[in-house]
């Protein structure tokens, strides 16, 4: 409109940017333009008299309050108010602290450099409902990632968050990678040391220091309780546990035979991941330090004193072993899921792994074997056995000693308990001889041993007799005659 003051409708159309009809037709119709002022308020403001004299006192003192713990304080003071304005008041609250609230921390994004920094970090799995043989298996992972490239590496860690644990998941993450970066990063590693003394808290310190030393690592770690200084692996935390959810669907169970087909799904799992980086991995490969001539050590050494009940106590985990080690002192080397003992340097034995609960009474961890010799001279030691449920090593066993307890005598039930164990011993037939006494059990028979005996233990007949001739000797010296004949 003020270039039509001094030209043409098509020449100020032109230069107004418009087409000759919308030159036209704005000179015949002018439109104003003008800001539409602010809409007002339409209705009462429910927080009037209330949100500057009350609310932002108590944002002002406890700046770290919830908008619902506002809310319900003032339904307290207020109980009239409207149960409707609590989506009012979290939004006057959150535009109140965006003008007067406190400054919040800043995530400072960091450049990686290839070959520079290494993570680990430990992640629960109990979400995913991950069982084995049916038992459900309260683990977490061990997850190491390369920030630059994003390679990973994961295992499946038992216990909780140990040094042993993280020993071991490094050392197998360097190796499998070929190389170790220049840094190693960490939480602030407070659940290793959990319920540790201040010398134990700070002898795992100095393992933890060796065990970089070892593979020319500088050790870093983050601030406490601020884990997106871990951003690098705590985020890839979330997408690699959805990898495995994922793949658990695809699966179709998250049931597995073995643990140690579990492991193999992992690593399969993790191999996958890996392939899609290869190219990144390969280069930053290139870039890493050279690896030492051998690991170093990823256990806890121990030393235990093999008592007269042929086990060991190990935080307050019972083990048995031979009875033959009674009386002798053995070191040990506790790993996450097992424990290797040796004698004089030799190996003789490797027992599975128990833990006992927080709170909860001690554990055991049995084999059925190691006692089996004595018990079948005393089987009334077996109604009061301290460790009488975890000497079954199957279920049908439980179950025929508590079904022979309510129809037999006492004795009666030891007896037939302890020779059903030592039949399995004795003709190496655990398995076959469960599936016998739980059929007999659903028909609602007490397993018989002779029937038992004779269904699982293979009939080794008798052997023939052979009779054998012996040739007179002066055969051979018709032989003799016929060679020099000849």
């Amino acid at each position: 409109m003020t270039l039509k003051k001094s030209h043409t409708v098509e020449i100020a159309a032109a230069k107004a940017g418009f087409s000759r009809a919308t030159g036209y037709r704005l000179a015949a119709d002018p439109v104003s333009v003008h800001e539409k002022p602010p809409r007002g308020r339409r209705r009462p403001d429910p927080l009037a008299g209330i949100f500057d004299e009350e609310v932002v006192p108590i944002l002002e003192t406890t700046p770290d309050i919830r908008p619902v713990g506002v809310f319900e304080e003032l339904r307290r003071r207020h109980p009239e108010l409207n149960p409707g304005v609590r989506r009012t008041l979290e939004r006057r609250i959150r535009v109140w602290r965006a003008s007067h609230g406190a400054e919040k921390d800043v995530i400072f994004r960091q450049k990686h450099e290839p070959g520079r920094q290494g993570l680990s970090d430990f992640t629960h799995m109990g979400s995913l409902g991950v069982s084995i043989a049916g038992q459900s298996l309260d683990h977490r992972l061990y997850h190491f990632r390369l920030a630059w490239s994003g390679f990973i590496h994961a295992m499946v860690v038992l216990g909780g968050e140990s040094f042993t644990a993280l020993a071991e998941g490094l050392q197998d993450a360097l190796w499998h990678l070929g190389g170790a970066p220049r840094e190693h990063r960490t939480d602030s590693l407070s659940a290793a040391f959990h319920n540790l003394s201040a010398d134990k808290a700070e002898d795992i310190t100095r393992r933890y220091r060796a065990l970089c030393e070892h593979y020319g690592m500088d050790p870093t770690r983050n601030n406490r309780s601020l884990a997106h200084e871990n951003g690098s692996i705590e985020g890839p935390h979330g997408h690699l546990k959805r990898s495995i959810g994922d793949a658990l669907a695809l699966r179709g169970s998250a049931d597995f035979d073995t643990l140690d087909a579990y492991r193999g799904f992992i690593a399969e799992v993790v191999g996958r991941a890996n392939a899609h980086r290869s190219k990144a991995i390969e280069a930053e490969r290139t870039t890493l330090q050279d690896l030492p001539m051998s690991r170093t050590a990823d256990h806890e050494d121990v030393s235990i004193t093999v008592t007269s009940s042929s086990g060991f106590v190990l935080r307050r985990v019972f083990y048995t072993v031979p009875s033959r080690l009674i009386g002798h002192r053995l070191g040990g080397r506790v790993f996450d899921d097992r424990i290797e003992l040796f004698l004089s340097g030799t190996r003789l034995l490797t027992l599975p792994r128990g833990r006992a609960e927080a709170n909860g009474p001690n554990a055991h961890v049995i084999n059925y074997r190691h006692v089996i010799h004595s018990l079948k001279k005393k089987p009334m030691a077996l109604l009061r056995l301290v460790y009488r449920d975890a000497l079954f090593p199957r279920e049908p066993y439980r179950r025929c000693f508590e079904v022979a307890l309510e129809r037999l005598s006492e004795k009666q039930a030891c007896r037939l308990a302890v020779a059903l164990l030592a039949l399995a011993h004795e003709e190496n037939c655990e398995a076959e001889l469960a599936d016998a006494i739980d059929t007999a059990l659903n028909r609602g028979e007490i397993p018989e041993l002779d029937t038992l005996k004779a269904q699982v233990v293979p009939d080794r007949g008798t052997m023939p007799g052979i009779h054998i001739v012996t040739p007179p000797l002066a055969s051979y010296g018709g032989l003799l005659d016929a060679g020099g004949t000849s």
